[in-house]
């Protein structure tokens, strides 16, 4: 990967590559505490991650070169904490507007809260940590990886898809929409709909419509059709006409709408 990224740096207050890390995140969690070194929109990446985590602790390992890993520190954040329960919402929708930008021609989505689907099958996954006073957004991209490669057979890759994935493009775009997202979410006193984050989230959302079974905290199972996402992020799901709000668990669309 070159070190040069005039677009991304261009954008970002900071950008760091490094050869090879365990986890983009937690470097990028040890410099938070250094404000003015690392301000706002700064970001580590890396081509080489070899201890990543995912949503729910799971890991995530990918050969040497094959994946892009991207860690981006957020500090001007929404005043109303439950606010940024968007964070991570907005941050999959702004990837998933990067991706397309190089896709053209394959459907892509989002499947709730923030895996970057390409086609239905994944290409991104995004994790958001909070520090004492800002958030740290991490982000796994497929790109050189090969079928043989793939973690499992419902992901896929850029190059699977015949793409040789442009990444300071990628970043560029992904942080230009980011950070409009978190512009426009304070512009409007950290209200999602006024704002159009609601909207543009809900746009790109694969997961509205579906059949799903979502896994809740207490090993609790709620299957039903997720039907919207609510003022706060949280998807909706109806289960024999009565609507439930998840907030956090685990997501698995049972079957595509209509089938």
């Amino acid at each position: 990967m070159s070190a040069d990224l005039p677009r991304s740096r261009a954008i970002a207050a900071r950008v760091e590559v490094l050869e090879q890390t365990g986890s983009t995140n937690a470097d990028l969690r040890e410099r938070a505490g250094d404000i003015n070194g690392w301000p706002h929109l700064s970001v580590l990446m890396t081509t080489n991650q070899t201890s990543g985590r995912g949503r729910l602790d799971r890991t995530w390992v990918a050969p040497a070169g094959s994946s892009l890993a991207i860690s981006v520190l957020l500090r001007e954040l929404p005043a109303d904490p439950a606010a940024r329960g968007w964070i991570p919402l907005a941050a999959g929708a702004a990837m998933a507007d990067a991706v397309a930008t190089q896709l053209p021609g394959h459907e892509v989505a989002v499947k709730w809260p923030n895996d970057v689907l390409v086609d239905g099958r994944k290409i991104c996954g995004i994790l958001a940590e909070a520090t004492t006073d800002a958030v740290v957004v991490g982000s796994g991209v497929n790109t050189a990886m090969t079928t043989d490669q793939l973690p499992v057979p419902t992901a896929t890759s850029f190059a699977v898809l015949g793409v040789e994935a442009d990444q300071d493009r990628l970043l560029a775009d992904y942080l230009r929409t980011l950070n409009a997202h978190l512009v426009a979410l304070a512009g409007a006193a950290d209200d999602a709909v006024t704002s159009g984050l609601h909207s543009a989230v809900s746009a790109r959302c694969a997961t509205l419509g579906q059949a799903v079974r979502a896994s809740l905290p207490g090993d609790r199972v709620l299957e039903g059709i997720a039907t919207a996402l609510d003022p706060e992020g949280r998807l909706v799901v109806s289960v024999g006409g009565v609507e439930h709000a998840i907030s956090a668990g685990d997501v698995v669309h049972v079957r595509p709408a209509g089938n």
